[in-house]
């Protein structure tokens, strides 16, 4: 779909962040190797549901509705738990285990340190644009 509907459904970092996930996830179930990183990172995906339905509520109209309006404070503070929260304690425990992280194949070893990294700086990126977007909102709400 990414590639189908290119670039409608999103730029290039839409096709970097799901192609360093799916190659990060492939190389953990063949190889058995960082699993614990790649489920938490996958945690990240629960911010999907409230994208999801801030395009609903803006193709439907509603972008000026309370809906919306707590759609996106609830992004801003599921964002911030599950992108940027969480990532820092991935880096947190990076460092703590980096002994057994060098132990991995090379491959796996690289994905581990690069991966995450990557992401968190789209994800850091995106949420500068939300908490503009949030700000924004709420400066027009009040």
């Amino acid at each position: 779909m990414i590639f189908w509907l290119f670039p409608s459904l999103g730029g290039m970092e839409y096709v970097l962040h799901h192609t360093l996930s799916l190659v990060a996830i492939a190389y953990t179930m063949l190889s058995g190797e960082g699993q614990f990183y790649t489920y938490m990172i996958l945690i990240s995906e629960t911010t999907t549901p409230e994208i999801n339905m801030r395009w609903f509520l803006d193709t439907a109209g509603l972008k000026k509705s309370s809906a919306y309006l707590i759609n996106g404070i609830l992004i801003f503070v599921v964002w911030l738990v599950a992108r940027i929260f969480l990532f820092l304690y991935v880096f947190y425990h990076i460092y703590l285990h980096y002994s057994q992280i060098m132990k991995m194949h090379a491959f796996g070893y690289y994905l581990t340190l690069t991966v995450p990294s990557v992401l968190f700086v789209m994800n850091a990126m995106w949420f500068m644009k939300i908490l503009k977007g949030v700000m924004k909102t709420l400066s027009k709400w009040s």
